[in-house]
Protein backbone atom coordinates (compact mmCIF):
# COMPACT_ATOMS: atom_id res chain seq x y z
CA UNK A 1 0.00 0.00 0.00
CA UNK A 2 1.73 3.28 -0.97
CA UNK A 3 1.12 6.25 2.05
CA UNK A 4 0.35 9.95 0.39
CA UNK A 5 3.52 12.13 0.36
CA UNK A 6 3.03 13.75 3.61
CA UNK A 7 3.91 17.53 3.63
CA UNK A 8 4.61 19.38 6.75
CA UNK A 9 1.73 20.23 8.75
CA UNK A 10 3.48 23.31 10.93
CA UNK A 11 2.09 26.43 9.01
CA UNK A 12 2.09 30.16 10.74
CA UNK A 13 -1.54 30.96 9.48
CA UNK A 14 -5.07 29.90 10.13
CA UNK A 15 -7.17 27.53 7.87
CA UNK A 16 -9.18 30.28 5.30
CA UNK A 17 -10.61 27.75 2.95
CA UNK A 18 -13.06 24.27 2.78
CA UNK A 19 -10.01 23.18 0.81
CA UNK A 20 -7.17 24.24 3.49
CA UNK A 21 -9.76 22.74 5.64
CA UNK A 22 -9.54 18.95 4.25
CA UNK A 23 -5.76 18.77 3.26
CA UNK A 24 -4.79 19.05 6.48
CA UNK A 25 -7.37 16.07 7.75
CA UNK A 26 -5.51 13.82 5.10
CA UNK A 27 -2.46 14.91 6.55
CA UNK A 28 -3.50 14.06 9.87
CA UNK A 29 -4.77 10.54 8.12
CA UNK A 30 -1.38 10.31 6.65
CA UNK A 31 0.37 11.27 9.66
CA UNK A 32 -1.50 8.29 12.14
CA UNK A 33 -0.99 5.51 8.85
CA UNK A 34 2.86 6.85 8.41
CA UNK A 35 3.48 5.75 12.32
CA UNK A 36 1.68 2.58 12.21
CA UNK A 37 4.12 1.75 8.91
CA UNK A 38 7.03 2.86 11.14
CA UNK A 39 6.53 1.10 13.97
CA UNK A 40 6.01 -2.08 11.57
CA UNK A 41 2.63 -2.63 11.16
CA UNK A 42 1.62 -5.26 8.03
CA UNK A 43 0.30 -3.07 4.85
CA UNK A 44 -3.30 -4.61 5.44
CA UNK A 45 -3.30 -3.37 9.51
CA UNK A 46 -2.41 -0.09 8.42
CA UNK A 47 -5.08 -0.04 5.24
CA UNK A 48 -8.37 -1.48 7.82
CA UNK A 49 -6.72 1.55 10.56
CA UNK A 50 -6.97 4.03 8.41
CA UNK A 51 -10.39 2.88 6.59
CA UNK A 52 -11.97 2.82 10.85
CA UNK A 53 -10.66 6.38 11.01
CA UNK A 54 -12.34 7.59 7.38
CA UNK A 55 -15.00 6.19 8.29
CA UNK A 56 -15.49 8.04 11.67
CA UNK A 57 -14.74 11.57 9.69
CA UNK A 58 -17.45 10.83 6.98
CA UNK A 59 -19.76 10.13 10.02
CA UNK A 60 -19.18 13.21 11.76
CA UNK A 61 -19.06 15.21 9.06
CA UNK A 62 -17.06 17.96 10.12
CA UNK A 63 -13.07 17.63 10.88
CA UNK A 64 -11.69 15.62 12.94
CA UNK A 65 -10.17 18.21 14.90
CA UNK A 66 -13.49 18.72 17.03
CA UNK A 67 -14.53 15.08 17.37
CA UNK A 68 -15.67 14.99 21.35
CA UNK A 69 -16.55 12.00 23.48
CA UNK A 70 -20.24 12.39 22.42
CA UNK A 71 -19.67 12.28 18.96
CA UNK A 72 -18.05 8.83 19.74
CA UNK A 73 -21.07 7.86 21.66
CA UNK A 74 -23.14 8.27 18.77
CA UNK A 75 -20.94 7.02 16.51
CA UNK A 76 -20.43 3.36 18.33
CA UNK A 77 -24.07 3.49 19.03
CA UNK A 78 -24.57 3.90 15.24
CA UNK A 79 -22.50 1.20 14.28
CA UNK A 80 -24.08 -1.54 16.91
CA UNK A 81 -27.72 -0.27 16.21
CA UNK A 82 -28.00 0.92 12.81
CA UNK A 83 -24.70 -1.41 10.69
CA UNK A 84 -25.46 -4.33 13.12
CA UNK A 85 -21.76 -4.96 13.89
CA UNK A 86 -20.59 -7.13 16.00
CA UNK A 87 -19.29 -6.33 19.66
CA UNK A 88 -15.74 -7.48 18.71
CA UNK A 89 -15.85 -4.80 15.37
CA UNK A 90 -17.12 -2.11 17.35
CA UNK A 91 -14.43 -2.64 19.94
CA UNK A 92 -11.99 -2.65 17.59
CA UNK A 93 -13.19 0.31 15.82
CA UNK A 94 -12.67 2.11 19.04
CA UNK A 95 -9.11 0.81 19.55
CA UNK A 96 -8.43 2.39 16.47
CA UNK A 97 -10.66 5.49 17.22
CA UNK A 98 -8.59 5.80 20.42
CA UNK A 99 -4.89 5.67 19.28
CA UNK A 100 -5.48 7.52 16.44
CA UNK A 101 -6.20 10.43 18.75
CA UNK A 102 -3.69 9.73 21.28
CA UNK A 103 -1.15 10.17 18.20
CA UNK A 104 -3.03 13.88 17.99
CA UNK A 105 -3.24 14.85 20.89
CA UNK A 106 0.73 13.65 21.69
CA UNK A 107 1.93 14.96 18.25
CA UNK A 108 -0.18 17.46 17.11
CA UNK A 109 -2.34 19.27 20.03
CA UNK A 110 -0.42 22.51 19.25
CA UNK A 111 -0.46 22.78 15.37
CA UNK A 112 -4.20 21.76 15.88
CA UNK A 113 -4.66 24.82 17.77
CA UNK A 114 -2.75 27.17 15.99
CA UNK A 115 -4.37 26.77 12.53
CA UNK A 116 -8.01 25.60 13.64
CA UNK A 117 -8.30 27.59 17.22
CA UNK A 118 -9.12 24.01 18.00
CA UNK A 119 -8.19 22.35 21.38
CA UNK A 120 -7.98 18.21 20.63
CA UNK A 121 -9.85 15.65 23.20
CA UNK A 122 -9.82 12.26 23.75
CA UNK A 123 -13.38 10.97 22.37
CA UNK A 124 -13.08 7.04 23.29
CA UNK A 125 -13.14 7.95 27.57
CA UNK A 126 -14.06 6.18 30.05
CA UNK A 127 -17.33 6.19 29.52
CA UNK A 128 -17.90 4.90 25.93
CA UNK A 129 -14.68 2.91 25.71
CA UNK A 130 -15.57 -0.86 25.51
CA UNK A 131 -14.74 -3.48 27.45
CA UNK A 132 -12.36 -5.82 25.89
CA UNK A 133 -8.57 -6.81 26.39
CA UNK A 134 -6.98 -3.48 26.05
CA UNK A 135 -8.99 -1.64 27.63
CA UNK A 136 -10.78 -4.16 29.80
CA UNK A 137 -12.18 -5.21 33.10
CA UNK A 138 -10.37 -7.89 34.70
CA UNK A 139 -10.97 -11.46 33.95
CA UNK A 140 -10.47 -12.91 36.67
CA UNK A 141 -9.43 -17.36 36.44
CA UNK A 142 -10.95 -19.57 38.69
CA UNK A 143 -8.60 -20.21 41.79
CA UNK A 144 -6.21 -23.06 42.31
CA UNK A 145 -8.14 -25.31 43.60
CA UNK A 146 -11.07 -25.24 40.98
CA UNK A 147 -8.40 -25.49 37.93
CA UNK A 148 -6.97 -28.80 39.49
CA UNK A 149 -10.34 -30.31 40.14
CA UNK A 150 -11.21 -29.66 36.56
CA UNK A 151 -8.17 -31.20 34.87
CA UNK A 152 -7.89 -33.46 37.57
CA UNK A 153 -11.43 -34.77 37.12
CA UNK A 154 -10.56 -34.09 32.69
CA UNK A 155 -7.76 -36.55 32.70
CA UNK A 156 -9.52 -39.30 34.60
CA UNK A 157 -12.27 -39.17 32.19
CA UNK A 158 -10.47 -39.83 28.89
CA UNK A 159 -9.86 -43.15 28.80
CA UNK A 160 -13.94 -43.55 28.61
CA UNK A 161 -14.26 -40.86 26.15
CA UNK A 162 -16.62 -41.31 23.03
CA UNK A 163 -13.66 -40.05 21.14
CA UNK A 164 -10.63 -40.43 22.90
CA UNK A 165 -7.59 -39.15 20.76
CA UNK A 166 -10.14 -35.72 20.47
CA UNK A 167 -10.95 -35.87 23.76
CA UNK A 168 -7.15 -36.31 24.10
CA UNK A 169 -6.21 -33.72 22.31
CA UNK A 170 -8.45 -31.13 23.64
CA UNK A 171 -7.21 -31.53 27.24
CA UNK A 172 -3.82 -31.65 25.76
CA UNK A 173 -4.16 -27.88 24.43
CA UNK A 174 -5.82 -26.52 27.46
CA UNK A 175 -3.22 -28.00 29.53
CA UNK A 176 -0.67 -26.08 27.31
CA UNK A 177 -2.69 -22.83 27.75
CA UNK A 178 -3.04 -23.43 31.61
CA UNK A 179 0.46 -24.50 31.94
CA UNK A 180 2.82 -22.57 30.23
CA UNK A 181 0.14 -19.81 29.03
CA UNK A 182 0.28 -20.40 25.16
CA UNK A 183 -2.51 -18.49 23.05
CA UNK A 184 -5.13 -20.66 21.06
CA UNK A 185 -3.50 -20.27 17.70
CA UNK A 186 -0.20 -20.37 19.32
CA UNK A 187 -1.12 -23.53 19.76
CA UNK A 188 -3.45 -24.81 17.48
CA UNK A 189 -0.37 -23.46 14.50
CA UNK A 190 2.39 -26.26 15.90
CA UNK A 191 4.44 -28.51 14.22
CA UNK A 192 5.86 -31.75 15.00
CA UNK A 193 8.73 -29.82 14.46
CA UNK A 194 8.37 -26.89 17.17
CA UNK A 195 8.67 -29.63 19.95
CA UNK A 196 12.49 -29.06 20.76
CA UNK A 197 13.62 -31.16 23.90
CA UNK A 198 17.18 -30.89 23.11
CA UNK A 199 17.30 -27.11 24.47
CA UNK A 200 17.09 -25.85 28.35
CA UNK A 201 16.82 -28.37 30.92
CA UNK A 202 12.77 -29.23 30.16
CA UNK A 203 12.90 -28.63 26.46
CA UNK A 204 11.26 -25.65 24.67
CA UNK A 205 8.24 -25.29 21.97
CA UNK A 206 9.00 -23.17 19.02
CA UNK A 207 6.10 -20.57 18.98
CA UNK A 208 6.55 -19.91 15.11
CA UNK A 209 3.12 -17.50 15.15
CA UNK A 210 3.39 -15.73 17.67
CA UNK A 211 0.92 -12.36 18.31
CA UNK A 212 2.44 -9.33 17.10
CA UNK A 213 1.41 -6.57 18.27
CA UNK A 214 -0.87 -3.89 16.10
CA UNK A 215 -0.78 -5.67 12.85
CA UNK A 216 3.10 -6.46 13.01
CA UNK A 217 3.01 -9.64 12.09
CA UNK A 218 3.63 -13.22 13.65
CA UNK A 219 5.95 -13.01 16.74
CA UNK A 220 8.03 -15.80 16.91
CA UNK A 221 9.74 -16.84 20.37
CA UNK A 222 10.76 -19.97 22.42
CA UNK A 223 8.45 -21.22 25.37
CA UNK A 224 10.24 -23.43 28.31
CA UNK A 225 8.15 -26.55 29.01
CA UNK A 226 8.30 -25.41 32.80
CA UNK A 227 5.21 -26.26 34.85
CA UNK A 228 5.16 -29.86 33.79
CA UNK A 229 4.38 -28.82 30.49
CA UNK A 230 7.40 -31.20 29.15
CA UNK A 231 5.85 -34.27 30.74
CA UNK A 232 2.64 -33.30 29.26
CA UNK A 233 4.09 -33.37 25.93
CA UNK A 234 5.74 -36.71 26.44
CA UNK A 235 2.53 -38.48 27.47
CA UNK A 236 0.81 -36.74 23.90
CA UNK A 237 3.56 -37.57 21.47
CA UNK A 238 4.61 -40.98 23.26
CA UNK A 239 1.12 -42.57 23.62
CA UNK A 240 -1.82 -40.57 21.95
CA UNK A 241 -0.01 -38.59 18.65
CA UNK A 242 1.03 -41.34 16.78
CA UNK A 243 -2.86 -42.95 16.98
CA UNK A 244 -4.15 -39.97 14.44
CA UNK A 245 -2.17 -41.02 11.19
CA UNK A 246 1.20 -42.32 10.30
CA UNK A 247 2.71 -38.94 9.27
CA UNK A 248 3.08 -38.45 12.98
CA UNK A 249 7.26 -38.24 12.10
CA UNK A 250 7.02 -35.58 9.21
CA UNK A 251 8.53 -32.05 10.61
CA UNK A 252 5.60 -30.79 9.57
CA UNK A 253 2.88 -32.45 10.51
CA UNK A 254 0.62 -30.18 12.99
CA UNK A 255 1.37 -30.95 16.82
CA UNK A 256 -2.54 -31.04 17.58
CA UNK A 257 -4.27 -32.62 14.45
CA UNK A 258 -8.07 -32.33 13.55
CA UNK A 259 -10.33 -35.50 13.12
CA UNK A 260 -10.84 -34.36 9.48
CA UNK A 261 -8.26 -35.75 6.73
CA UNK A 262 -6.36 -33.81 4.21
CA UNK A 263 -8.12 -34.71 0.92
CA UNK A 264 -5.06 -34.68 -1.35
CA UNK A 265 -2.49 -36.34 1.11
CA UNK A 266 -4.75 -38.32 3.29
CA UNK A 267 -3.13 -36.95 6.54
CA UNK A 268 -5.18 -34.89 9.23
CA UNK A 269 -5.67 -31.40 8.81
CA UNK A 270 -4.83 -28.76 11.50
CA UNK A 271 -7.40 -28.28 14.22
CA UNK A 272 -9.54 -25.24 14.00
CA UNK A 273 -9.97 -22.71 17.16
CA UNK A 274 -13.72 -23.94 17.03
CA UNK A 275 -12.55 -27.67 17.99
CA UNK A 276 -10.57 -26.73 21.31
CA UNK A 277 -12.78 -23.74 22.31
CA UNK A 278 -16.06 -26.48 22.25
CA UNK A 279 -13.88 -29.44 23.70
CA UNK A 280 -12.82 -26.71 26.94
CA UNK A 281 -16.67 -26.04 27.07
CA UNK A 282 -17.67 -29.87 26.86
CA UNK A 283 -14.73 -30.25 29.70
CA UNK A 284 -16.06 -27.29 32.03
CA UNK A 285 -19.46 -28.06 31.48
CA UNK A 286 -18.46 -31.72 33.04
CA UNK A 287 -15.97 -31.37 34.88
CA UNK A 288 -16.37 -27.57 37.01
CA UNK A 289 -20.18 -26.44 36.34
CA UNK A 290 -20.14 -23.49 38.46
CA UNK A 291 -17.88 -22.11 35.39
CA UNK A 292 -19.98 -22.73 32.54
CA UNK A 293 -19.72 -20.44 30.24
CA UNK A 294 -17.40 -18.24 31.56
CA UNK A 295 -13.85 -19.91 31.08
CA UNK A 296 -12.58 -19.78 27.82
CA UNK A 297 -8.57 -20.33 26.55
CA UNK A 298 -7.81 -17.27 27.24
CA UNK A 299 -8.82 -17.33 30.99
CA UNK A 300 -6.48 -20.58 31.64
CA UNK A 301 -3.80 -17.94 29.93
CA UNK A 302 -4.54 -15.56 33.00
CA UNK A 303 -4.83 -18.11 35.91
CA UNK A 304 -1.25 -19.18 34.08
CA UNK A 305 0.45 -15.97 34.60
CA UNK A 306 -1.40 -15.80 37.97
CA UNK A 307 -0.09 -19.03 39.50
CA UNK A 308 3.26 -18.50 37.95
CA UNK A 309 3.67 -15.44 39.72
CA UNK A 310 2.18 -16.33 43.21
CA UNK A 311 4.89 -19.14 42.99
CA UNK A 312 7.53 -17.28 42.56
CA UNK A 313 7.91 -16.09 38.67
CA UNK A 314 9.20 -12.24 38.24
CA UNK A 315 7.33 -10.38 35.82
CA UNK A 316 9.73 -10.12 33.50
CA UNK A 317 10.13 -13.62 33.34
CA UNK A 318 6.43 -13.75 32.45
CA UNK A 319 6.37 -11.08 29.92
CA UNK A 320 8.89 -13.35 28.05
CA UNK A 321 7.55 -16.37 28.96
CA UNK A 322 3.66 -15.31 27.28
CA UNK A 323 5.06 -13.32 24.54
CA UNK A 324 4.02 -9.60 25.67
CA UNK A 325 5.42 -6.53 23.94
CA UNK A 326 4.93 -4.48 26.67
CA UNK A 327 5.27 -5.22 30.67
CA UNK A 328 2.27 -3.46 31.77
CA UNK A 329 -0.03 -5.59 29.43
CA UNK A 330 1.52 -8.55 31.40
CA UNK A 331 0.60 -7.00 34.73
CA UNK A 332 -3.15 -7.02 33.41
CA UNK A 333 -2.90 -11.08 33.73
CA UNK A 334 -1.94 -11.19 37.18
CA UNK A 335 -4.64 -11.61 39.67
CA UNK A 336 -3.33 -12.38 43.20
CA UNK A 337 -5.34 -13.84 46.14
CA UNK A 338 -7.27 -10.83 48.59
CA UNK A 339 -4.22 -11.36 51.36
CA UNK A 340 -1.45 -11.26 49.09
CA UNK A 341 -0.03 -8.31 50.48
CA UNK A 342 0.08 -9.36 53.99
CA UNK A 343 1.71 -12.87 53.20
CA UNK A 344 4.36 -10.32 50.71
CA UNK A 345 5.05 -8.40 54.05
CA UNK A 346 5.31 -12.00 56.25
CA UNK A 347 7.68 -13.04 53.65
CA UNK A 348 9.90 -9.92 53.12
CA UNK A 349 9.97 -9.99 57.14
CA UNK A 350 11.21 -13.79 56.87
CA UNK A 351 13.87 -13.05 54.37
CA UNK A 352 15.12 -10.10 56.59
CA UNK A 353 14.98 -11.99 59.50
CA UNK A 354 17.24 -15.20 57.58
CA UNK A 355 19.92 -12.72 56.70
CA UNK A 356 20.20 -11.33 60.11
CA UNK A 357 20.40 -13.96 61.84
CA UNK A 358 23.23 -15.19 59.08
CA UNK A 359 25.29 -11.91 59.61
CA UNK A 360 25.15 -12.77 63.55
CA UNK A 361 26.53 -16.17 62.66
Amino acid sequence: MGLAVVRSIGAPRRLATAGEVEDFEQELVDQFSLAMSGAGSTDAYVAAERANVVEFARFLGRPVWTAGPEDADRFLTWLRGHRLLSKKTVESKAKTLARFYDLLIVRYQGDVHALTGHVLVQPIDEFNRPGSAEFEAARVPPNEAEIDMLFGSWARSLPDARKYLPAARDYMAASLWRRVGLRINETRMLDMRDWRPDLGAHGKLHVRFGKGSRGRGPKPRLVPAINAADALINWWLVDVRHQFDDDWQAPDAPLLPSERRDTMTGGHLRVGDGALRAGLARAVELHLPSWTGRLSPHGLRHFCASDLYQHGMDLKALQDLLGHSWLSTTTRYIHVHEDHIERSWADGNQRSAGRLLAGKG
